[in-house]
């Protein structure tokens, strides 16, 4: 039993990639700066509801994985496959990316675990463009990936505004629900049916409070709007990761600390619920 997880444990897990970024390079520091903020001085370990991940053994720090240990294999296949091993002792898993490509792994790893995945993703972009540059696996690809080879029931997607063409028409092929920033509203209400994976790109946030991202998108979701979301969605939250954090543009840690303000909020639903 990897890192002796057990049934009802929160596992935190970096996934130090940005391989697959096609801007900037900067994406496979965030787990330590992510770490950094979560136990500096600055705050606690306690999450809005009262959980206080820091008075639990519940909430177990994997360490990150070397996703280049075997010599060979492309990364992703390691990332599902640690995800996997974590998922199978029956804990919930919170990965700290890394560029957004970490995502199609750590999904299929919970779409084998779990029967008629939910996923929520939030982000400025669908990332559903079918390939990119940088190749089929880049970090505007993943939920093209997911969709192709997940039994996933139902992608909902909010906070975009970068929608194109092409991505248009994967969404319509793929059956994503896509909620934009024109027709956000703080008290809107989602609703799943059954468990969810939940994925969050840090620049769904407008730069105003997450200027540590490789895209800043203006005309984003403010901070509180996104621990409300985390907080309100109704369904059963099984898995998420935290991604694309770029410490080379985050002026005083302050989207890292956004971070892991992040971590408490969903770490604490994801022990309690």
């Amino acid at each position: 039993m990897p890192h002796d997880l057990k049934p009802g444990d929160v596992a935190l897990m970096g996934v130090p990639l940005d391989l697959h970024s096609s801007f900037l390079q900067g994406p496979a520091f965030a787990p330590g700066r992510i770490r950094e903020a979560l136990h500096s001085g600055a705050a606690n370990l306690t999450a809005e509801d009262g959980t206080d991940l820091g008075a639990t053994e519940r909430f177990r720090d994997t360490g990150d994985l070397d996703v280049f240990e075997m010599r060979g294999q492309e990364p992703i296949d390691r990332i599902e496959a640690e995800a996997a091993k974590r998922i199978a002792t029956g804990a919930r898993l919170l990965s700290l990316g890394g560029d957004h490509s970490v995502a199609y792994p750590l999904i299929k790893a919970h779409a084998e675990k779990y029967e008629r995945l939910n996923i929520l993703h939030i982000d400025s972009h669908p990332d559903l463009y079918d390939e990119q540059d940088i190749g089929p696996l880049g970090h505007g690809c993943p939920f093209a990936r997911v969709m192709e080879n997940c039994p996933i029931k139902r992608l909902v997607q909010v906070g975009i505004r970068t929608m194109n063409a092409h991505q248009r028409e994967q969404a319509d092929k793929f059956g994503v629900q896509v909620i934009d920033m024109r027709n956000w509203s703080p008290d809107l209400q989602i609703s799943f049916d059954g468990p969810v994976y939940l994925s969050l790109d840090l620049d769904a946030l407008d730069p105003a409070f997450a200027p540590g991202v490789s895209h800043h998108e203006p005309g984003g979701l403010s901070t509180r709007e996104v621990i409300n979301l985390i907080h309100r969605f109704e369904g059963q939250l099984v898995g998420a990761d935290i991604v694309e954090l770029n410490p080379h543009r985050d002026p005083y840690g302050m989207t890292a600390m956004v971070a892991a303000k992040f971590v408490k909020e969903i770490g604490a639903r994801l022990m309690t619920r």
